[in-house]
């Protein structure tokens, strides 16, 4: 015989409540947990896959952790310093850029930016809080990263719990279908299939799309010459898993150096303009549609809510799980909502007698 609803509730209530209390005490301490079991999730399909070419479980956990600390160690050579160093530069140059911008409009609008006009303090005021700011922040993620510990925890624990949980994932999954409650399993089951789907449409497919296209601006940007186009490349395809947004912002960031570059070559100018367009194409047209299908039941507002609200309590942990997260409380949300439109509460009595 099943559990009364409302002591069901009342233990689901403690869960949740316990999750969210770890959550926000041990924030720091999970952290690597969180990045080991997110690359192990991210991963478990490459490895059923050499599994299915017929590698045991070890040699196709193994291989994929060689290939994958090998990217690593040539993305850290190459790429990281170089991503570095434009983004420093970025946020010293702001206020000359800014001065720039100022001086431009001062030659074409002089009665609009006179010496005591609010637009010009304006102009100052963000470039100098861009430089101060933007300093702090980029000073305060490298003294941080730089510590033994972070280094440690990056570059040891996470490679070695995602290691260990690719490796047993399949045997983990099986222990927690094992622990479900025997009235319920189905329909846990069936919740759990939707979000995994969700999940999966979503991180490893937007996680794709992200990659590929943060790679094609950055190398194309720099192919034109734009200073900063590895930086601006890596924040536009950072965010493109909010629609519209990474190509917006992006590509505004990547017109205004342009322009302040490569003022009067139009043809450099249009050059850049058309590699955040072309982008949108291959994104909407080809990448979107071929890695991550149709909705995925992520609406960008819910998304952007999630990130925003889960950032705000438990920081960067917070933001990891933001996801996950979100999609579960999708997937419930449509569930409970199927219920109740199969219910008398929505139907009414009037439905049930007309059958």
């Amino acid at each position: 015989m099943a559990l009364p609803v409302a002591t069901q509730m009342k233990y689901w209530g403690i869960a949740t409540g316990v999750f969210l209390v770890l959550m926000w005490f041990l924030g720091d301490v999970i952290l690597p947990f969180v990045l080991g079991g997110a690359i192990a999730y991210f991963l478990d399909p490459v490895a059923d896959r050499f599994e299915r070419m017929g590698f045991t479980r070890a040699i196709s956990v193994t291989i994929i952790t060689l290939f994958t600390l090998l990217i690593f160690v040539i993305m850290s050579l190459l790429v990281l310093p170089t991503l570095v160093q434009q983004a420093v530069n970025l946020f010293n140059i702001a206020p000359q850029l800014f001065n720039d911008l100022q001086n431009f409009l001062t030659e074409r609008f002089p009665e609009i930016v006179d010496d005591e006009s609010v637009l010009r303090k304006s102009l100052i005021s963000v470039g100098d809080t861009i430089q101060s700011k933007g300093g702090q922040l980029l000073e305060s993620l490298l003294s941080s990263a730089a510590s033994l510990i972070n280094v440690v925890v990056l570059l040891v624990i996470v490679p070695v719990v995602a290691f260990y949980l690719l490796y047993d994932w399949d045997h983990m999954v099986a222990k927690i279908d094992d622990l479900l409650p025997r009235d319920h399993a189905p329909v846990v089951r069936h919740l759990a299939r939707e979000i995994d789907k969700t999940l999966a449409a979503f991180i490893r497919g937007m996680g794709t799309v992200c990659l590929v296209l943060g790679t094609y601006y950055a190398i194309a940007l720099m192919l034109v010459g734009l200073q900063f186009g590895l930086v601006v490349g890596a924040i536009a395809g950072l965010i493109t898993f909010i629609p519209y947004v990474g190509a917006l912002v992006g590509g505004a960031l990547a017109i205004g150096l342009a322009l302040f570059q490569f003022w009067g070559d139009w043809l450099s100018i249009g050059l850049v303009a058309g590699i955040f367009a072309l982008g949108q194409v291959l994104e909407g047209n080809v990448l979107t549609p071929k890695l991550v299908g149709g909705s995925v039941g992520l609406h960008p507002v819910w998304l952007i809510f999630a990130l925003s609200v889960f950032g705000t309590l438990f920081g960067f942990v917070g933001m990891l799980v933001a996801v996950p997260v979100a999609a579960a409380i999708g997937v419930l949300t449509r569930f409970l909502v199927g219920r109740y439109k199969d219910s008398l509460l929505y139907r009414g009595l009037a439905d049930r007698d007309g059958e």
